[in-house]
């Protein structure tokens, strides 16, 4: 019975150490999606977080169109260990392909809730403090425009109230729940084999 718990410990460990590090990686693909301004002291730490492991991919795996390829290479794989890993752990051996699929549905999610989380952050700051600068509101801003921006367009501000974080944060779930679920739950058909 203990080893039950011990290997809910260490899938614990395994998705808390991964998922901090691929966060890390899809946050500097993200920022240089955005051009964000890198000598912001947040962009600067996700950086010096990610360059050890990205410096080298670079040499074989060049960015296009303001993509960086290495560092989404980079979060696949880091992924499909993570997966891997806590397969193993649980007793299972996962098929590649339910693997590939599950990889690319927590990238996905992962994703998701970069923006749902930041675009909270900024309506929070937007009550709080709306005329202050810091760095981090900065970054937030730059992030969120390509979602809010188009919203925006469409339905503007009513009574001086924006509403646009409202709309993105419901198309977000909704994406979540119709589009990312099914994957992830084909991908663990995948993997399992049933």
């Amino acid at each position: 019975m203990g080893g039950g718990y011990l290997g809910n410990a260490g899938i614990f460990l395994i998705k808390t150490l991964f998922g901090l590090f691929i966060l890390a990686v899809l946050l500097r693909l993200l920022l240089q999606w955005v051009r964000a301004d890198f000598y912001n002291p947040l962009a600067q730490f996700v950086v010096k977080v990610t360059n050890p492991a990205l410096r080298p991919l670079r040499r074989f795996i060049p960015g296009y169109a303001g993509i960086d390829f290495a560092a989404l290479v980079l979060a696949f794989a880091l992924q499909w260990i993570e997966l891997m890993i806590i397969g193993a752990i649980g007793g299972r051996a996962l098929s590649l392909p339910g693997l590939l699929v599950l990889s690319v549905a927590e990238i996905a999610t992962i994703m998701t809730y970069v923006f749902i989380g930041s675009i909270l952050v900024q309506a929070i700051i937007s009550w709080v403090n709306p005329t202050g600068y810091n760095p981090v509101t900065a970054i937030l801003y730059r992030l969120n425009e390509p979602l809010l921006g188009p919203i925006r367009r469409l339905m503007p501000p009513i009574g001086g109230i924006d509403l646009s974080p409202l709309a993105v944060l419901i198309i977000l779930q909704l994406v979540l729940l119709v589009i990312i679920a099914p994957l992830s739950d084909v991908g663990w058909m995948l993997a399992l084999g049933r």
